[in-house]
């Protein structure tokens, strides 16, 4: 055999040995197979191409927009036919072409309508919310008709009535002691809002405490939402308001003196001599309950003309003379005690406007008087009204 040279010999072994063509790729194909490198590797660690949709991680989300620009590229195919060998680049069965706009990470993530530092990598996102902070508000609007409605009807009709005689009170909802526990009331978006249940703790994808709450609301709706999405709904709600709890009444006589408070006054009990039907049916019933602390008869001089009185003469049927009266207390002691039988009657005033007089009770006379009784020696807190028989019974209430 004739001595070869080295070349020869490669050549006749079928080897070539002409130096392999350097490729060179503008900035635009650099960033291209950047990019495309970037959703072979979510491939490779999830099993699927990137999708759409707010469920989904926002990297996600990029590399599913950056995926629909390439497959828009006419020359994405040759530049990057060799490293899709998965196909990625085929176009989805039933998608749009997307429109080719620049492949900048920054347009992509503007499109998803998150910002990104103008210096930060991009696996450093700004301002990009959780998915289940973006889930908050969507929560507490996704509601289901709560089934077992009628019981919790009694306890919202109970704080309407405690709202209105200013037994409770309404306070702006702020993260400084913004914490929810079982049995609160919340007004969120202008509705009452009860939380009937607080579940166990649980720990969210970033690590905070939180707990599954089953919520009511006034309309009979419910919903089974996380105790951080209401804080952050009540928070971010400029009408949001807690509810303050039921306060023990108090005395409502006292040695100490009050700014409302008056030396002798008088609990009063009325009974209309109005000629609507319902009121005539039920005239032994229908009592107004006030307390004053001037004479009774100036109080109703002027009864016929005042919606208060039901645009009616009225008739004192009982009176009692006390000393030492927190007014607003003892008044607000009769609202709670005969809530369940508060008359619940509309009548057109002088004007022709819809009135609904309050402070009218469908109450037996017997029964007030026993009320009374019971507020002097201080075991009105013990009892509550039972309409159905019309008496007092004890209270279940701890």
């Amino acid at each position: 055999m004739s001595d070869l040279s080295d070349d020869e010999l490669l050549d006749a072994l079928g080897v070539d040995v002409t130096p392999a063509k350097v490729e060179s790729h503008t900035p635009r194909e650099e960033r291209m197979r950047a990019g495309f490198e970037d959703i072979l590797r979510f491939y490779k660690s999830h099993g699927h191409a990137p999708q759409h949709g707010e469920a989904h991680d926002i990297f996600e989300r990029l590399y599913a927009v950056r995926l629909d620009r390439l497959r828009g590229l006419p020359e994405a195919r040759q530049l990057l036919g060799t490293m899709d060998v998965h196909n990625l680049l085929a176009p989805a069965e039933g998608a749009e072409p997307s429109p080719v706009e620049a492949l900048d990470d920054e347009a992509l993530l503007a499109r998803l309508g998150v910002s990104a530092h103008d210096d930060a990598d991009i696996t450093v996102l700004k301002h990009v919310s959780s998915y289940e902070e973006r889930r908050a508000a969507e929560e507490v609007a996704d509601r289901t008709p709560c089934k077992d409605f009628p019981r919790f009807q009694p306890l919202f009709a109970k704080v309407e009535s405690d709202l209105k005689t200013g037994l409770r009170r309404t306070l702006p909802f702020r993260k400084e002691g913004a914490n929810i526990l079982e049995g609160d009331f919340f007004i969120l978006a202008g509705q009452l809002v009860y939380v009937v249940e607080v579940g166990e703790s649980i720990k969210t994808s970033i690590g905070r405490n939180d707990a599954r709450l089953r919520v009511v609301y006034i309309n009979g709706t419910e919903s089974n939402l996380l105790r951080r999405s209401l804080q952050r709904a009540l928070y971010k709600d400029e009408t949001g308001r807690r509810v303050t709890p039921e306060p023990d009444p108090g005395p409502v006589f006292s040695e100490i003196w009050e700014e409302d408070d008056i030396e002798s006054g008088t609990i009063y009990v009325l009974r209309s001599l109005s000629h609507h039907p319902f009121i005539a049916e039920h005239r032994e019933l229908v009592h107004k309950i006030g307390v004053t602390g001037g004479k009774v008869e100036t109080r109703i001089a002027n009864a016929v003309h005042d919606a208060t009185y039901l645009l009616a003469d009225v008739e004192i049927v009982a009176s009692y003379k006390l000393s030492g009266i927190n007014r607003t207390k003892l008044e607000n002691v009769f609202h709670r005690i005969f809530a369940t039988a508060q008359l619940d009657l509309t009548i057109e005033d002088r004007f022709g406007n819809p009135v609904r007089p309050r402070e009218w009770f469908l109450v037996p006379l017997p029964v007030i008087d026993e009320a009374v009784q019971r507020i002097r020696d201080g075991s009105i807190t013990e009892v509550i009204y039972d309409p159905t028989s019309a008496r007092l019974v004890a209270s279940t209430a701890p």
